[in-house]
């Protein structure tokens, strides 16, 4: 007489589980995620570095040096932007017999990045070099009316202006040396704010990088101002 009351309460019991499963089913979201893969992307996500890119220093944002992003780890001067100092050599010896030059002339070709040094014999020392930033090309004749090994630098009052109104504060001087921009050496063009100078961040050579100034290696910059005299011509080309 038991049998019957034994299998009520087990159809009870049964009946209940099921309701429960059923509860169950319907209040877990469509999209949940297991908790070992929960628990997985949680410690991916606390070990992932921070990818914000920023630029090494404030010389490397004004003169144009490439953006890394954080974490990463490169070999640089204090204020040179992150590319060392840039004695790698570009200078090669081509052809040229376009008689309008003398020898002696320095041409830049805005759009090709290089800088021609005339020789005589029909022949031409081709530098690559880093040119001004779209907005600050330009193009002319003058001559160089100045030159200095290890340049100080004395940014123009336009640019220290310009910089301001973006809420960055350059200094109105610096003396020269392995961690100033104007690298090695400079020669300054007349008529202009500008100058053919060396640089500290080899990378960006080849580039439209600067604020105007003609940027090159420091050891071509060296072997061109053992090359050009005061008074020597210089066209610029965009």
């Amino acid at each position: 007489m038991r049998k019957p009351g034994i299998i009520i309460v087990m159809a009870f019991a049964l009946a209940c589980t099921a309701t429960s499963l059923a509860q169950a089913a319907v209040s877990k979201p469509a999209n949940s995620v297991p908790l070992y893969q929960q628990m997985q992307k949680k410690r991916l996500t606390q070990n992932e570095p921070a990818q914000t890119p920023i630029c090494e220093n404030f010389f490397q944002c004004l003169f144009g040096g490439s953006r890394r992003t954080g974490g990463s780890s490169v070999n640089r001067s204090p204020l040179g932007g992150g590319g060392g100092f840039s004695d790698q050599v570009t200078r090669t010896t081509v052809s040229f017999d376009d008689a309008k030059y003398k020898p002696g002339t320095i041409i830049i070709r805005t759009p090709e990045r290089a800088l021609y040094y005339v020789l005589p014999g029909g022949k031409a020392l081709r530098y690559k070099v880093g040119v001004g930033r779209e907005g600050f090309q330009w193009g002319g004749r003058s001559r160089i009316i100045m030159k200095r090994e290890w340049p100080e630098w004395r940014p123009p009052a336009i640019m220290i202006d310009r910089e301001r109104r973006k809420g960055h504060i350059i200094p109105a001087y610096m003396e020269g040396g392995p961690n100033n921009p104007l690298g090695a050496r400079a020669m300054y063009i007349g008529g202009t704010l500008f100058r053919i100078h060396g640089t500290n961040d080899a990378r960006t050579i080849g580039g439209a990088v600067s604020s105007g100034c003609i940027r090159m290696m420091n050891a071509d910059v060296i072997d061109l101002y053992d090359r050009v005299g005061i008074g020597s011509p210089v066209f610029v080309y965009q």
